[in-house]
């Protein structure tokens, strides 16, 4: 039986860095979460029920992110329960914060792999996550100053 393993980033560049993983999809019993746009609408038709989505949130929406970034955990709680992966594996950022900790709670192993555009300072995300994952990836070896339990993985490019 294959070990399940949700795979979950906001849209965008981390997104993009998630998707370099899908060589390893078949190996499991996967399921992708990411943010619900125009750009990521394509995930449904390539990987099916494969896929679920989550509200897109910005920061830059100061007003209405606190009560997305709320949704949202509440439908990482949903997926989480639908799901039950043994492993979260995610490269960030805001939206995968929660699952990440609802994870943590429920007792799956956290696996974080931050950004690639990340070269000397950490990301929020990543400094919150850092303190609880079973394995934090760093892509530069200049952010092992930053994160020094951290291991270097290289680019994920």
């Amino acid at each position: 039986m294959k070990k399940r393993v949700m795979f979950i980033s906001s849209m965008g560049g981390h997104l993009n860095e998630l998707m370099m993983l899908k060589s390893l999809f078949n190996k499991y019993d996967y399921h992708i979460v990411t943010e619900k746009t125009k750009a990521t609408k394509y995930l449904k038709s390539d990987y099916n029920n494969k896929v679920s989505y989550l509200v897109y949130g910005t920061k830059k929406l100061i007003l209405l992110y606190p009560f997305i970034l709320l949704i949202n955990c509440f439908i990482s709680l949903f997926l989480f329960i639908k799901y039950h992966p043994k492993y979260i594996v995610t490269t960030g950022t805001h939206t995968a914060g929660p699952m990440c900790c609802i994870g943590k709670i429920f007792g799956s192993k956290i696996i974080y792999i931050e950004t690639f555009a990340s070269i000397n300072k950490g990301s929020q995300t990543g400094k919150l996550i850092y303190k609880f994952a079973d394995l934090f990836v760093v892509q530069w070896e200049s952010m092992l100053k930053v994160y020094p339990k951290a291991k270097f993985g290289g680019w994920i490019f």
